[in-house]
């Protein structure tokens, strides 16, 4: 999910701040606090990465492409420089991803120690003149990026893990806070023209945000807010996932074969009624809730049995250009406790009643548009150029962040994508239609 990028311009990146540094690397660790070390070493399925690889990989990136060029380096462990890359071929050799969780060594101790390590080196780094630092300093900012998407990943990943054990148990102890009533859904009118989309070169920015561009957007309605579980649960109930004539033809061949599905990822119906597993545990299914860990799939049949459609990135981000960023984040839940789960609606957004609500937060919102370039994309030199252009084909673009996603890290711009059969991810969607007289049908 969270594979994306190539160096931002060096005229985005002017400052040095050892403390936000400290801060983004610390975070990571709190993530995986209440882990025990056999936790992190788990490998569920090849798509989900041991939390101790995570902790590995996310330093390998600074050792590899900021200290390197250092005079004088010196490896950590120069067998490190395999064992956490994940997919730089100009870098060198990898090791298999789908056999990360058999790297019982190095152990955890060592993985915070190289961690220690690293951390020192890029401080006494930071503390110099910035001038002096060069790219290294849009380098290491990258690399705080990097970061906050491998945050997201941990949390998704160690959900799954946990999801495979017959005790279910929590990443967090203690029930998820009571969650507010969803509000109803309701659809706002756009309208339609010549409209500049992608980053315009203010701030940190993913190369595959850019270059701004223009494009023609057709009038378009957009829903309020995410569908819940609860107008996910009409779709089930009503012989959605039994239905051929919803879904793609290559979607239909899977859930009958592969993979078949008959309800979302994550949910069990059980004799007390539907019940979900959260990173709180195993839990009555909240029906007020965002509907999540959805793939592309069962998005795109939700709203074909809904009488709608998803919305495209480029109208997605038409309703979201200047909204603030407001909703269930990473941050400030993340030390201060609370819901490690998408949340409903409650009224608390600036301006609710003139744009949809929850752009931001609480679940990636499906688009239908396939992941590919921007007019005039060009991938970054070396090695961090594999971040984003070559996983151009055969993926959809998702927008907007989920309740693990840093608050710093969001924007309009930003784009996500994952494959249409993936559904480990904090996924959901939200419904458009084109701005013709009609109703939304679910909810």
């Amino acid at each position: 999910m969270l594979r994306r990028t190539a160096a931002p311009g060096p005229e985005r990146v002017k400052t040095a701040d050892p403390e936000r540094f400290a801060r983004v690397r610390r975070t990571t660790l709190d993530l995986a606090r209440t882990l025990e070390p056999e936790d992190m070493q788990v490998q569920s399925m090849p798509d989900v990465s041991p939390t101790k690889w995570h902790l590995g990989h996310t330093t390998w990136f600074f050792e590899t492409f900021v200290l390197e060029s250092e005079e004088g380096f010196e490896p950590f462990d120069p067998a490190f420089r395999v064992l956490f890359n994940s997919y730089y071929q100009q870098v060198g050799a990898r090791h298999p991803r789908p056999h990360r969780g058999l790297l019982t060594r190095p152990r955890l101790a060592e993985v915070l120690a190289y961690r220690a390590h690293v951390d020192e080196r890029i401080d006494e780094l930071l503390r110099r003149d910035p001038e002096d630092l060069g790219e290294r300093l849009a380098l290491i900012e990258l690399g705080l990026q990097h970061e906050q998407q491998h945050q997201e990943l941990v949390l998704m990943d160690i959900k799954h893990v946990l999801s495979c054990n017959p005790l279910d148990p929590a990443f967090m102890d203690g029930a998820a806070p009571t969650s507010p009533e969803s509000a109803p859904q309701e659809l706002h009118r756009f309208g339609g023209g010549l409209v500049e989309l992608g980053h315009r070169g203010e701030g940190f920015a993913f190369d595959n945000e850019g270059p701004s561009h223009r494009a023609y957007v057709d009038e378009f309605r957009l829903a309020s807010r995410p569908i819940t579980n609860h107008e996910l649960l009409q779709f089930v109930d009503d012989g959605g996932y039994r239905t051929p004539t919803l879904w793609l033809s290559d979607a239909w061949d899977r859930i009958q074969t592969t993979e078949p599905w008959d309800a979302p990822m994550y949910w069990e119906r059980r004799d007390e009624g539907w019940m979900q597993f959260t990173l709180h545990g195993l839990e009555p299914l909240r029906l007020d809730d965002p509907a999540t860990h959805l793939s592309y799939y069962e998005a795109d049949a939700f709203a074909r049995w809904a009488g709608s459609r998803l919305p495209r990135e480029s109208e997605w981000e038409v309703a979201a250009a200047g909204r603030p960023i407001e909703g269930n984040l990473l941050e400030p839940d993340l030390r201060q406790g609370g819901q490690w789960h998408p949340r409903a609606y409650g009224g608390a957004y600036t301006d609710a009643a003139d744009a949809p609500v929850q752009l931001f937060g609480d679940v990636w919102e499906w688009t239908q548009s396939p992941y590919a370039a921007y007019p005039g994309y060009r991938a970054s030199e070396g090695a961090v150029g594999e971040y984003n252009g070559k996983f151009m084909a055969n993926q959809f673009v998702l927008r907007g962040g989920s309740w693990a996603t840093s608050r710093e890290h969001v924007r309009a711009t930003y784009r996500n994508f994952f494959h249409p059969w993936t559904r480990w991810h904090f996924g959901g969607l939200r419904l458009a239609m084109d701005a013709i007289p009609g109703r939304v049908s679910a909810g």
